[in-house]
C-alpha cells in the first residue's frame, strides 16, 4: 500500500492514496474464496482496491477523472476503469464500494447495481466513520437487503449486504427548473446542489461579463449553467465545458445541447491540466475546496494556474469563493493583477488579468 501514489502526483506529497475502509476491505475480502467471481469496484478512491485486487476477474467504475487516472497509475494500467452505468454487463458476484458522502450518487448507484445481481450477489460497503451517513443504511436496505456491519477498526466501518430485492429503477437525473433560464436542466445524481442553483452561483450568474469573447472556458462546469449563461451574453463565443465528474461532463452536454444549436467542446479532466497555451479569452470559475472528503485550496490553486497558462495575454479569469478563502491573495501570485469586482456578505468576485 505504501507504494499507491494519488492522482495528480506530487512532490512531497503527505496525504495518502488510501485510508483505514481500503485496509479492511481488503482484510476481509482476504479471508473469502475470489476465484471465479467477477467483482465490481465502485467509487476506487486512488485504485487502492483494484491494484490489491487486479489478478482478480475485476471491474472498477468511477465517476472521477482523478479516480479513473489514480487507477490506471496504481495497477500499471491493468485496469481501465468504466465511468458511466450504461458499461455494466452481467451479473456481479461481489460488489465492493467506497460509500460517497452523496447519498443521491449511491442511491442511483444502487438502483443501477440491481440489474446486475442475484440472489447470490454480495455487497461490502466500506466507509471512514466519521464520514458514514445513517441514510446509507436506508439505501442499502431499500434497494439491496438486510444489512449487517463489522466492527468498527482504526475508525473504519464494513456493511454487508445480500441481494434480496428487485430490480429498481433511478429517480435520476433531475429535472430542474432554474430562475432565469426558460429551458429546464437535466443534473445527474453526483452533482453539487443538484436540486436547485446554490447562492454562490447565483451570485456569479449576476455578475457575468460580457464582450468580445471568442472562446470561453466554464472551468468545473457542473451543470453547465455559468456556461450556457456566458453563451447567452456572448452569443458568438465558443464554448468549452470541463469537470472531474463524468456526471457533470454529461449533465453539461445535455443542458447545452438543449439551449443552443452550435457544438461545444467537452472534457472530462483535472482542472484544465492539458488545456492549450495562450488558447482562452475567458475562463468562468467556481472552484470546489474539497477533493472527495479531503478539504483544501490545493484544487484552486491548479485551477488558477491551468487558467493561467491557457489564457491569452491580457484575458479574464473570473473567480467567485468564499470571502474568508482568501482567493484574491491567491491569484495575485500567478496573475500579473487581479481586483475585486462585486461582494456580498458571504461572497467575493474577483478578476485576474493574464
Amino acid at each position: 500500500m505504501d507504494s499507491l501514489k494519488r492522482y495528480p502526483v506530487r512532490k512531497n506529497e503527505l496525504l495518502r492514496a488510501w485510508d483505514s475502509a481500503d485496509e479492511l476491505i481488503l482484510q476481509h475480502l482476504s479471508s473469502l474464496s475470489l476465484s471465479d467471481k467477477r467483482i465490481l469496484i465502485v467509487n476506487d478512491h486512488f485504485g487502492a482496491l483494484a491494484s490489491n485486487l487486479r489478478s482478480e476477474n475485476i471491474t472498477s467504475l468511477t465517476d472521477s477523472f482523478i479516480s479513473y487516472q489514480a487507477t490506471l497509475l496504481n495497477t500499471e494500467e491493468q485496469i481501465i476503469p468504466i465511468n458511466s452505468f450504461e458499461m455494466l454487463s452481467g451479473i456481479y458476484d461481489l460488489v465492493v464500494i467506497q460509500l460517497p458522502k452523496n447519498l443521491s450518487y449511491l442511491e442511483d448507484i444502487l438502483c443501477h447495481l440491481t440489474p446486475h445481481l442475484n440472489r447470490n450477489s454480495k455487497i461490502i460497503c466500506g466507509s471512514m466513520v466519521k464520514h458514514l451517513a445513517p441514510g446509507s443504511f436506508d439505501l442499502l436496505q431499500k434497494y439491496i437487503g438486510i444489512t449487517s456491519t463489522s466492527l468498527a477498526q482504526k475508525k473504519a466501518r464494513l456493511i454487508f449486504a445480500n441481494f434480496e430485492r428487485g430490480v429498481s429503477v433511478s429517480p435520476y437525473p433531475l429535472e430542474v427548473k432554474l430562475d432565469g433560464f426558460e429551458k429546464s436542466f437535466v443534473n445527474n445524481s453526483n452533482l453539487f446542489s443538484r436540486e436547485k442553483l446554490d447562492i454562490g452561483t447565483r451570485f456569479l450568474l449576476e455578475n457575468m461579463p460580457k464582450g468580445n469573447y471568442k472562446t470561453i472556458l466554464d472551468l468545473g462546469c457542473a451543470n453547465g449553467v455559468v456556461g450556457i449563461k456566458a453563451k447567452m451574453l456572448n452569443p458568438e463565443a465558443q464554448l468549452i465545458f470541463c469537470d472531474e465528474s463524468a456526471m457533470a461532463i454529461k449533465s453539461a452536454k445535455t443542458n447545452y445541447q438543449n439551449h443552443f444549436s452550435d457544438e461545444a467542446r467537452y472534457e472530462w479532466t483535472n482542472c484544465y491540466e492539458n488545456g492549450q497555451k495562450a488558447s482562452l479569452d475567458l475562463v468562468l470559475c467556481n472552484p470546489p475546496f474539497h477533493q472527495s472528503n479531503t478539504i483544501g485550496d490545493f484544487i484552486a490553486w491548479q485551477m488558477f494556474s491551468d487558467a493561467r497558462y491557457a489564457l491569452k495575454k491580457g484575458s479574464l479569469l473570473r473567480v467567485i469563493g468564499n470571502s474568508h478563502l482568501g482567493y484574491q491573495t491567491k491569484l495575485k501570485k500567478i496573475f500579473a493583477q487581479s481586483v475585486i469586482v462585486a461582494q456580498n456578505k458571504k461572497f467575493m468576485i474577483i478578476d485576474a488579468i493574464a
